[in-house]
């Protein structure tokens, strides 16, 4: 229990001081600069809402919230699914890559100060592997508490 309650703590402070960079220097919490990470990466710089709360763990209530906070800011459109009517898309805007591409730096400083310098390079790769061994079942993962589907 000793290295799960290690990898809790570090984690959730890590997170937390990544957080806090991102939002006192670019007004962006983490969890918003994760979907404009996602977005940005994705063809046409457009997900299906479902798909991208299945990536980021969350539920359907919880993408909808994220995605109006960033279609408030102006950094993300929601637009009908060419495909399917009944869905909706989360798509990267402009302004929306102009503040990844701002705030990226900073997030990848934090990363480096606070994580990867702190290790040699023997105990990343250990820690690596050791993380790779976890295989984790992404339906348990995924977000909502019902299971129900929803495309909002």
């Amino acid at each position: 229990m000793l290295a799960w309650r290690g990898l809790v703590g570090s984690t959730t402070s890590l997170l937390a001081v990544l957080d806090n960079e991102l939002q006192t220097e670019h007004g962006l919490s983490l969890g918003d600069y994760e979907v404009l990470v996602h977005l940005s990466e994705a063809p046409d710089r457009a997900i299906r809402m479902s798909e991208l709360a299945n990536r980021l763990h969350l539920s359907p209530s919880g993408i909808t919230r994220r995605i109006d906070g960033l279609v408030k800011s102006g950094l993300v459109e929601r637009r009908p699914c060419p495909s399917d009517r009944r869905g909706s898309n989360a798509v990267l805007t402009p302004l929306g890559l102009k503040t990844l591409t701002t705030s990226a730096p900073t997030h990848v400083r934090g990363v480096r100060e606070h994580f990867v310098d702190r290790l040699s390079p023997e105990q990343l790769a250990q820690l690596a592997s050791a993380l790779s061994a976890i295989d984790v079942d992404e339906d348990l993962a995924a977000g909502g508490c019902d299971g129900a589907e929803s495309d909002q």
